[in-house]
């Protein structure tokens, strides 16, 4: 093994199009793809596999955009060890291939139904031709924590003399524990350059692609918030900042994990954990009292490395644990001045509400500063009007908004008059609001026909996030009321205007 600290750079090869899209539910459109890439090669990813050329011509299609994009990063496609798989991604303009081979007897034997001698010579012919025409190339040894390493070796060797970029051990079905890593790619390691390909089912991942970079991998292939198969791949972030933080050694470009982890979560439609590491809600949300204090006092005292490090701000939550300090703090966020007297009231509201297990935003404690103050703050985005067809065969709304005090009216269509109105909204406040709806349900209805329906939403933009509810007769105004007092919320405190996008 070599110091951690002692290796001066190590490349990541997001697998997040490919392996990551292959987690249940996940279907990426090309724009989702493209759009990805692009973000990925922003965060200064080295290689983007973008998919498998051999999945059909949809793919292909993909591919080929993403291959076109003009990126700094290397474009892959995946391909199995076919010459075909080979010839679909030469057609998608492709910078590589990363060519998986079976590499234990039960791939070997029972799954593909070859010998292993028969293995290592297709896979030589597969190089070759791969290189021939001009490929990149990596081969990957599929469940290569279970073979048997004197053949993975052979067969990986002879890929090396064969003339293959790299080579890579996988630990297909996250299988290996970390004493297993250092075994295989200690041994991988003296025959060229490696990359290790590590899955979380024991929960080692991270673990995993640490130890092998330790014993001589310097590309680690993995997912951005570790989607993938089963309990998903590595998480790229999570080793880009273990690497970072904890030996000063670098990889992607951390500045934009959030931004990134982000655009997955929505695209993909699988959330973040609020306790995922780095890109996690809670992260750097603090809401003991004792905590808020002492971070009040120094900002490391209750963070290992600070927020901005990864595109993100440090949030002070309010909840039943709040203290003195952290409301107040809250309140200074927002440009709120209040007495002794006012202050402890709020904490008191604020301690209430937690105590009903609910947790208090920024527009809770900003409604419950103007009750104790008295105070009325001046709005940035107020409706003024709402109009909303149903009975046509595409549902239509407008809205009227006052935005900075500049009225602005805008049509929309939707799947329905909520949905129609909501976008309407969206489009009145432009991009530069860039606010993302979290959640959206009805709260309650009273009986009756004229029942009273409340609708509650949940708003973020950026680290900050707001809930914000309304009641009404018609379940649109309602909406499209709590949508546009979110919006107010999120805003307050930006000195930018918001500039319409016309």
């Amino acid at each position: 093994m070599r110091a951690l600290s002692d290796v001066g750079e190590v490349q990541f090869l997001d697998t997040t199009l490919r392996d990551g899209e292959q987690a249940p539910g996940v279907s990426l459109t090309p724009d989702d793809k493209a759009d990805i890439a692009r973000s990925l090669n922003a965060a200064r990813i080295d290689v983007i596999e973008a998919g498998s050329a051999c999945t059909g011509p949809g793919e292909r299609e993909t591919i080929s955009r993403v291959a076109g994009l003009d990126l700094d990063s290397t474009v892959t496609s995946f391909c199995r060890g076919i010459q075909n798989d080979i010839d679909l991604a030469l057609d998608c303009g492709v910078d590589g291939i990363n060519l998986v081979v079976p590499a234990s007897d039960k791939h070997v034997e029972q799954k593909v139904g070859t010998s292993k001698s028969e293995n290592v010579d297709n896979t030589v012919e597969l190089v070759e031709y791969a290189v021939d025409h001009g490929l990149w190339v990596e081969v990957i040894g599929e469940d290569g924590s279970r073979a048997d390493l004197d053949y993975l070796e052979e067969l990986l060797g002879a890929a090396v003399e064969a003339g293959a970029d790299r080579i890579c051990w996988a630990d297909t079905v996250g299988h290996a524990t970390p004493d297993r890593a250092l075994e295989c790619v200690s041994r991988l390691s003296d025959l060229g350059p490696v990359s290790t390909h590590t899955h979380d089912d024991l929960g080692l991942a991270v673990t995993n692609a640490l130890v092998s970079i330790a014993a001589g991998a310097d590309l680690v292939h993995g997912t951005i918030n570790g989607i993938g198969e089963r309990a998903g791949n590595v998480a790229l972030e999570e080793v880009a900042i273990a690497l970072d933080h904890g030996y000063g050694v670098e990889s992607m470009d951390l500045t934009e994990v959030y931004d990134l982890a982000q655009l997955i979560a929505n695209r993909t439609g699988i959330p973040l954990a609020p306790n995922k590491a780095v890109v996690g809600e809670n992260a750097f949300t603090h809401e003991s009292g004792i905590h808020t204090d002492g971070t009040l006092k120094d900002d490391s005292m209750y963070e290992p490395y600070p927020p901005e490090k990864v595109g993100r701000e440090r949030r002070l939550a309010l909840g039943k644990h709040a203290g003195r300090a952290g409301v107040k703090a809250a309140l200074d966020e927002h440009d709120v001045e209040v007495t002794d007297d006012q202050l402890s009231e709020i904490v008191s509201r604020v301690k209430e509400i937690g105590d009903r297990g609910k947790r208090v935003t920024d527009a809770d404690l900003l409604t419950i500063a103007d009750e104790v103050t008295g105070d009325a703050r001046d709005r940035r985005v107020e409706l003024l009007g709402l109009t909303a067809v149903s009975g046509s065969d595409t549902p239509t709304a407008s809205v009227r908004l006052a935005v900075d005090g500049e009225e602005r009216k805008e049509a929309a269509v939707g799947s329905g008059p909520v949905d129609a109105a909501m976008n309407a909204a969206e489009v009145a406040l432009s991009h530069t609001a860039d606010a993302t709806l979290e959640d959206y349900h009805v709260d309650a209805i009273t009986g009756g026909t004229d029942a009273l329906v409340t609708v509650e939403i949940e708003m973020s933009r950026g680290d900050d996030h707001v809930v914000v509810s309304a009641s009404d007769s018609d379940i649109t105004r309602a909406s499209v009321r709590a949508m546009v007092d979110a919006m107010d919320r999120l805003v307050a405190d930006d000195e930018e205007p918001l500039v319409a996008d016309d």
